[in-house]
């Protein structure tokens, strides 16, 4: 017990400590109990931040009162969103129609490529074995498309939740942006009047995670526009939606590059077989992923906290498992974030006794 106490008293020694505690132990609370219940409120206060970083933006550079400000940056986020709704997902819906429906010819051609082998490499591989992989395989695809199934049924029956998403959702992201100031100042009624821990952990969470997001926001975007363009120069089936598949790769760190390269490679290859062509699309993808992780992360995280690449997987793995694509999605700033209170946290300084 005295280990205990004398850990305790370490750690939670400073009434700021309890304070930060407190914060943190009903944030994640809120979070993990109410969060599906949440969601539309929890989805616009992510984007209301996104946003705010181009609202402050417009105020301090073009000089434009925060009313007008805020006006112009809601209007805009509506024109993307209205594009996302009608632009692009009708587009990515009608290519992965397509791509269903070519996918039992694509099955057959592989299940051919895989029994020549045993003729070409007999050795190696035997016919029992390839019966093996094939049956595994046909497996996969009856329980996948029993997933599908019974997803788009469920977002069948969930349609009109989503319907009322999409209008309550720009409602708060604009009455969030629009009335900041005084939603800020009712929150901190409830502070002590001294938190000045938490007001260091918020300034230094706020830096690196809204560099971050914003930043891997805009990495999604060029990526994803960068692959499309070149897909769609070089003649690749479903462009589009292979296109959007590696620019949300990216929000998954390494991960996600090796497990999107895979459709890329497999649609390229039933469509061109072993050519020249399916050489310069890998050659020119590759030279995508290159050119993302050498130029364009250093250019738009140059300012966020580096991490070790075993910390990144690990907190993949930790906020995925918790809140699942958030999750996913903010696992490096959330890892950034428990830094930050590490760093400020207050500790009694230990000195050795001789």
């Amino acid at each position: 017990m005295k280990i205990i106490s004398d850990w305790f008293q370490r750690f939670f020694n400073d009434p700021q400590a309890v304070i930060l505690t407190v914060v943190l132990v009903l944030g994640t609370s809120v979070v993990l109990v109410m969060g599906q219940d949440l969601a539309p409120v929890l989805a616009s206060m992510v984007i209301a931040y996104l946003l705010e970083g181009v609202v402050q933006q417009l105020q301090h550079h073009v000089r434009l009162p925060r009313w007008l400000a805020v006006v112009i940056v809601f209007v805009l986020f509506l024109a993307f969103l209205l594009f996302l709704l009608f632009g692009l997902l009708p587009l990515a819906s009608r290519q992965l129609t397509q791509f269903i429906q070519q996918l039992p010819n694509m099955i057959v051609r592989g299940q051919q490529l895989l029994l020549s082998l045993p003729a070409l490499y007999p050795e190696f591989i035997t016919e029992a074995q390839v019966l093996e992989v094939i049956n595994a395989i046909r497996a996969e695809i009856a329980n996948l498309g029993q997933r599908v199934l019974s997803w788009s049924l469920a977002a069948g029956m969930g349609f009109i939740t989503i319907a009322i998403y999409l209008v309550l959702a720009p409602l708060l992201v604009f009455f969030f942006l629009k009335d900041k100031e005084l939603i800020l100042n009712w929150l901190h009624g409830f502070f002590p009047r001294d938190h000045t821990l938490a007001q260091q952990v918020w300034r230094e969470v706020d830096r690196q995670m809204g560099n971050y997001v914003r930043g891997k926001f805009l990495e999604i975007v060029v990526v994803w526009v960068a692959t499309y363009a070149a897909f769609a120069y070089l003649g690749l089936q479903f462009a589009m939606l292979l296109a959007l598949m590696v620019g949300l790769s990216v929000i998954v760190p390494y991960i996600g590059a090796v497990v999107v390269t895979v459709p890329v490679a497999l649609v390229a290859f039933f469509q061109w077989g072993w050519g020249p062509d399916f050489l310069w699309l890998l050659g020119v993808y590759l030279i995508i992923q290159g050119l993302d992780g050498n130029v364009l992360v250093p250019l738009l995280f140059s300012e966020v906290v580096d991490l070790h690449p075993i910390a990144i997987i690990t907190a993949v793995l930790v906020f995925g498992g918790l809140w699942g694509f958030w999750g996913i999605f903010f696992a490096i700033p959330l890892a950034t974030v428990v830094q930050s209170i590490l760093k400020a946290w207050p500790r009694q300084t230990v000195v050795a006794v001789d």
